[in-house]
Parts: C-alpha cells; sequence; structure tokens
C-alpha cells in the first residue's frame, strides 16, 4: 500500500502539471504572463518549508517538550515575515530583481561565488535529507526497500519537476498543501477523540524554561534573520509575483506555517500523554491502526515531494539564471538531473559523512547584517569577514567547542543559543568594523 501511495501521487501530479514550453514558465512559472496570487504563494511557500524532516522534526519535539517543543520549533517561520519585509524593500526601494543581482552589484562577483556555493550546498543537502526521512517509512536504514524507495521516490518526483520546472512546482504545491491540510485534521480528529487529550493536558504538557525548549525557540528566532537567505526554494518565491501580493504571501505564510508546525507537534503531545517512545508521528500512526499510518505516511510524502521538487526547480534556476551557466530549457532540465543524482548519493554513505556536508543555520548567520542592513554602504570586504564569522562559529558549535563559562542558561540547545547570540554578535561588529575604520 506504501508502493501504490508513493506511485499514485507522483503520476497523478506529472500528468495534472503543466508543461513548461518557455524559460519563463519553467523558471519564473508565468502562466499566460501572470504570476502566482497571494493565496497561491501563500500555499507554496508553506508546503515548500513543511518538508518530512520539518514535521517529523516537530512531532518528535512535542515527545520530548510538550507544546513548547512545537511553538519552539515554530519559532523558524517568524523567517517568512522578515524575508518577506526586506526583499519587499530590496525590490521596491533597491530595485533589485534577485538575490544574486543585489549581492553582485554591491559586493561583487566574488561574493555572489561563495553566497552561490553555499545555498547549492544547501539544496544538494535537502535532496538527501527528505528522501532519507521517505525510506525510513519502507525498512531500515541499509535495506533493499529503504534504498528503493527513495530511488523510486526521487525519480518520479524529478519526472513532474523536469515537466514543468517552478510551474510544476508551484501548481503541484497548491495540490500537497490542500492534501496536507485535509489528512493533518483527520489525524488530529482521531488524537483528539481519545478522551483523555484534552486541551488542558496539552497547555500542561512542557515547561516554558530555557531548560525545555526555550534555548531552541530564542535560537529560532535569532536565527530567522540570516536562514532564510540561504534557502533559494523560499527566496526564488520573493520575486515573481509583485512586490505587494509578495510581501502579504510571506507574512500569511509566517503565520499559518508556524500554526501547521505547532499543529502538527500535538502529535507528539499525544505520543508524550500516552508514554510513548521512539519516532512520535509513527508510533501514534501504530496505535491507531493501518489507515492512520497510512494517512501519517501520505503527509511525509507529499510534505517530501513538495520541497523536493522545488529543490529541483532552485537548483536549475541557481545555475542557468542566477549563474547565468545556460538559460534554455535542455540545460535547466539537466540540471535537475544532475542534482537528483548527487544528492541522492549521500545515502549510501554514512551519517558522520551526512553531517560533515551540512551547512546547518548557525553556519550562515554571517547573511544577518548583509540583508539587514542591505541599504548600509560598507567596504566589500564586509561581506567576507561576516560570512566567514558565522561559518567559524558553526563550526565551532559541530565541534563542541564553545567556552562554557559563555553559556547562560543550561539544558539542550544551550549551547546552540549562545553560539549563536554570540556569532551574530561578532558578525555584526566584524560587518561595521570595516567602515568604521575608513571614516575614522
Amino acid at each position: 500500500m506504501q508502493w501504490l501511495l508513493i506511485i499514485g501521487s507522483s503520476l497523478i501530479l506529472f500528468l495534472l502539471s503543466p508543461y513548461a514550453k518557455t524559460t519563463s514558465q519553467f523558471f519564473k512559472a508565468t502562466k499566460r504572463k501572470k504570476a502566482p496570487n497571494t493565496l497561491v504563494l501563500t500555499g507554496s511557500l508553506i508546503i515548500s518549508w513543511i518538508f518530512a524532516k520539518s514535521i517529523t522534526n516537530a512531532a518528535n519535539l512535542g515527545l520530548d517538550y510538550g507544546l513548547v517543543g512545537g511553538v519552539a520549533y515554530a519559532g523558524y517561520y517568524l523567517s517568512f515575515a522578515v524575508a518577506g519585509i526586506l526583499i519587499y524593500k530590496l525590490r521596491t526601494k533597491g530595485g533589485f530583481k534577485s538575490i544574486h543581482e543585489f549581492l553582485t552589484s554591491k559586493f561583487g562577483n566574488g561574493a555572489m561565488a561563495l553566497f552561490s556555493i553555499l545555498i547549492a550546498i544547501r539544496l544538494f543537502n535537502e535532496v538527501w535529507s527528505n528522501t532519507m526521512v521517505i525510506g525510513s517509512y519502507f525498512g531500515s536504514a541499509g535495506s533493499a526497500p529503504y534504498y528503493w524507495s527513495i530511488i523510486l521516490f526521487t525519480m518520479l518526483t524529478l519526472a513532474y519537476a523536469i515537466k514543468g520546472g517552478l510551474s510544476s512546482s508551484i501548481f503541484t504545491d497548491v495540490i500537497q498543501m490542500s492534501l496536507f491540510s485535509v489528512l493533518l485534521l483527520v489525524i488530529l480528529y482521531h488524537v483528539f477523540s481519545v478522551e483523555s487529550f484534552t486541551v488542558q493536558k496539552i497547555t500542561s504538557s512542557g515547561t516554558w524554561s530555557f531548560e525545555l525548549g526555550l534555548n531552541l525557540f530564542f535560537a529560532a528566532l535569532i536565527q530567522s534573520f540570516s536562514y532564510p537567505f540561504h534557502d533559494p526554494v523560499l527566496t526564488d518565491r520573493a520575486f515573481i509575483s509583485s512586490p505587494k501580493i509578495t510581501l502579504k504571501s510571506f507574512l500569511l505564510a509566517s503565520v499559518l506555517g508556524a500554526t501547521c508546525i505547532i499543529l502538527f507537534s500535538l502529535i507528539g503531545v499525544f505520543a508524550q500523554t500516552q508514554g510513548m517512545q521512539g519516532q512520535a508521528a509513527v508510533e501514534v500512526g501504530k496505535a491507531f491502526g493501518m489507515v492512520i499510518l497510512l494517512v501519517i505516511n501520505f503527509i511525509m510524502i507529499t510534505s517530501a515531494a513538495s520541497t523536493l521538487d522545488s529543490t529541483f526547480s532552485s537548483f536549475s534556476k541557481l545555475l542557468a539564471i542566477d549563474l547565468n551557466i545556460g538559460k534554455n530549457l535542455t540545460f535547466g532540465r539537466a540540471a535537475m538531473v544532475a542534482i537528483a543524482i548527487l544528492g541522492t548519493l549521500p545515502i549510501f554513505l554514512d551519517v558522520e559523512i551526512l553531517s560533515a556536508t551540512t551547512i546547518s543555520g548557525t553556519m550562515v548567520i554571517g547573511l544577518t547584517p548583509i540583508f539587514l542592513f542591505w541599504n548600509m554602504t560598507v567596504p566589500k570586504i564586509s561581506f567576507y569577514l561576516s560570512i566567514i564569522c558565522g561559518l567559524v562559529f558553526g563550526f565551532i558549535l559541530v565541534f563542541g567547542i564553545f567556552p562554557k563559562t559563555l553559556i547562560f542558561t543550561t539544558g539542550k540547545n544551550a549551547d546552540l543559543l549562545w553560539v549563536n547570540i554570540w556569532g551574530i554578535l561578532s558578525c555584526i561588529f566584524l560587518y561595521l568594523a570595516p567602515k568604521w575604520i575608513r571614516y575614522n
């Protein structure tokens, strides 16, 4: 039955997806010279960020920390509001048509190239990190069903992505967002049908303290000022509709996306109240029987597919349009095939190697002053100092060598919070320092 879900849903999306005949349709999702409206763009933004890995994390955080865990993870959805407001200003006051145009005009081709490398790694990570979640629902890591489900899922998603590019991605996003909403309501209906699971149980399921969730919450809020700008899946959608429609869509997506994450985390909260252990969504699915387990599987497939097709589209646009390597449909489709293959290869490697390839949210905190102070005139060296500083703090976090004396809260993610606090302060200082030195 699980295999039928992958094959059936992918075939339907392939048949329904529009066929892109022009580069404008393929790379910018224009339809009869019309850009996506507020409703379509909002739905596309939300579902492209509610990927399989994120809802798995939301449910598990609900299991570990209760409601606080879901709210903490939803903090990342401030990213939409931050990106929406700042990109609105970039477009209306700065007159920029893309992030790459902004960086090139202000900091030069070298800065644009470095930024492109960071987001290319991000897109590369998006492929395997989401397909591995799908594989885990079909078999244990390393098993034949695990590998074949990933390969099949990737190939079928690639098929409809190649057909229409960003047009297919946004069109299918609307379908996938609708499915996600309905399926989530089905799950929540069954969860709340258990008499012992009440609103009082939810509100008392966690403790609002740094030790039990707030470290992650504040770290998420801090990273929201840099995180969205290294995600082309998000920023590509910020330049295809009018500035006003885009701003409205991003603000709506911030609120509605956070709401979806909190609601999905209630599955984990339910698992906590029932004393379950392990993967929260899987355990709750098993508790309610095969039908609900399949519904949860379908949600994972839907959310992973929306992120994967968006990743293919963004990588294609990165090479063809942003880096101006080959602005034609053949090259754009070939780029999709390339990232699908390269992004799938890491599933055959071990976890340590995968961790080493990941660009974390902390590693890109150097983008904060670059976009926050976008209209400020600074020397080109400011870009490199801030970016390198962020990468250094990211590696400090990865290797666990941050001084304990500079961490002022306790519990899980305390190091994440304080590395980001000190890191962003350092990035801002290094970004502004060359300007101060030049004029003093």
